[in-house]
C-alpha cells in the first residue's frame, strides 16, 4: 500500500483562488518540485516507480506534484541522504504514514463521547 492509496478520492477541483491553499492541488512541475526538495528529477521518477507517490499528469503528459506529495518526497530524500536505499526509504515513509494515521485514529477513539441532550 502506498501513501497515495490512503488518500480519499480527490474532491471537486477548487476554484482558482483556493488552489494556493490546497495541499493536494498538483501545482508543481517536476523541475520545480525537485528544486524545492533539493533532489533531482531522477529521484522523483525513482520514488514514482517505487509507487511512493503518483504525480498527476498535465494535458501534455507532464508530471505535476502537490505540496502533500512534496512533503512525502522530501522525507524519502532525507532517508536516502542518510544512506537508505530508495526502495527501503519509500517503505519506511509508507509505514511512518500508516503509524501516524493509526495514532490519530486511536486518539479520536479514546476521547470521551459527547453527551447528548438531556431529557427524554
Amino acid at each position: 500500500m502506498t501513501v497515495d492509496d490512503q488518500q480519499s478520492p480527490p474532491p471537486a477541483p477548487p476554484q482558482n483562488k483556493d488552489r494556493f491553499d490546497d495541499d493536494d492541488y498538483p501545482a508543481y512541475t517536476m523541475g520545480r518540485a525537485a528544486e524545492m526538495i533539493g533532489a533531482t528529477p531522477a529521484f522523483l521518477r525513482a520514488i514514482g516507480e517505487a509507487r511512493l507517490i503518483t504525480p498527476l499528469r498535465s494535458e501534455g503528459g507532464h508530471r505535476r506534484y502537490s505540496r502533500y506529495q512534496l512533503r512525502i518526497a522530501a522525507r524519502a530524500r532525507e532517508l536516502v541522504d542518510q544512506g537508505t536505499p530508495v526502495g527501503a526509504a519509500c517503505r519506511i515513509v509508507v509505514l511512518e504514514d500508516q503509524l501516524e494515521e493509526a495514532l490519530r485514529r486511536n486518539e479520536e477513539l479514546s476521547r470521551p463521547a459527547p453527551e447528548g441532550p438531556a431529557g427524554g
